[in-house]
């Protein structure tokens, strides 16, 4: 059984929720999924022995949240090349914060990533359950 991590960093809530139902579709999929704030990743060792990566923040005024950014900066050095990832995340009006996440695991990091970033307004909108738990079968098709 492959594992996936699974951080976002949230304003609201709304991220949190999108979080735990990309965990939710890695699970349904036979494989295991840990959830965590970004506050819970303190070092890149808390970033360590997992197969696939799912980071995900709110858009705020056009940006991922800092406490992302700086995880980002951590992970940076945790050694992710060559795992899969995929990003997420909640916006108002924008949202940006996915997309430059995903680009920084693909192009930086050099993860095998999913074919785009999952953003919502809301998970309980449009189909949102379905797409998030969805989103999470298909980052469970890249971890093999």
């Amino acid at each position: 059984m492959a594992k996936l991590l699974v951080v976002y960093n949230t304003r609201t809530g709304e991220t949190k929720k999108i979080a735990e139902l990309i965990g939710e579709g890695v699970r349904f999929s036979g494989n295991e999924a840990n959830v965590l704030n970004v506050n819970d990743i303190k070092s890149e060792a808390d970033l360590q022995g997992y197969d696939g990566y799912a980071f995900g923040s709110a858009t705020y005024h056009g940006d991922m949240m800092q406490k992302m950014k700086t995880m980002l900066f951590m992970a940076e050095k945790a050694g992710l090349a060559g795992k899969a990832g995929g990003t997420f995340g909640a916006f108002g009006w924008s949202g940006e914060a996915p997309d430059r996440i995903f680009d920084t695991m693909k192009n930086i990091f050099k993860m095998d990533m999913v074919s785009n970033s999952l953003r919502l307004k809301s998970s309980s909108l449009g189909g949102g359950v379905q797409m998030a738990q969805d989103y999470g079968q298909e980052l469970a098709k890249k971890l093999g």
